[in-house]
């Protein structure tokens, strides 16, 4: 047998072409984070969700500000045009119809609307919450809760829930 073409769903027994695959999109549009991780080394200890979505973590963490920025510019606006014309990767669909953000009402849809232009502008990347378990008028809520952080928290904030999307993506595929 060929030693690359071994297949296993076993991430620290995959070629770096496989886990990428599989893992490249857990990060929402940032293969780069799937391929630093495996690049890193990965061990037993990585072939579940928590231990390897805490070397994913460690990778964005140690990134700079710039592809930070980047990670965060990366998702799309929630309830969003991208939403509205099908143009989401197959996960943020998948999450915000489950947030039931694809029936908003006239009246919700141009509130998050007013929302994702009013957070982009001060805080120049999208709104970004793990919408699993929450209701769009709970989404909402904490959509204007959050409008009114600083940068510095805000950056932090929207870090930490990429973090949360991710570890959820994971619990998923493995």
């Amino acid at each position: 047998m060929n030693p690359g073409s071994y297949q296993t769903n076993i991430p620290s027994q995959m070629v770096r072409l496989d886990f990428v695959g599989i893992f490249g999109s857990v990060y929402e549009h940032s293969p780069w984070i799937a391929e630093q991780t495996f690049d890193n080394g990965l061990t037993e200890i990585h072939n579940n969700a928590e231990e390897l979505h805490f070397a994913m973590v460690s990778v964005v963490e140690a990134a700079d500000k710039e592809q930070q920025l980047a990670l965060l510019r990366a998702h799309p606006d929630l309830a969003g045009k991208l939403a509205v014309n099908g143009n989401l990767t197959a996960d943020s669909t998948s999450e915000q119809a489950g947030a039931d953000l694809n029936n908003c009402t006239a009246e919700e849809f141009a509130a998050f609307q007013s929302l994702n232009d009013r957070y982009q502008e001060k805080f120049g990347f999208p709104f970004i919450l793990a919408v699993r378990g929450y209701h769009r008028m709970e989404i909402l809520e904490i959509f204007k809760q959050r409008v009114e952080n600083n940068i510095e928290t805000e950056f932090d904030e929207a870090l930490a829930q990429v973090h949360r999307i991710a570890l959820l993506r994971l619990q998923t595929i493995t």
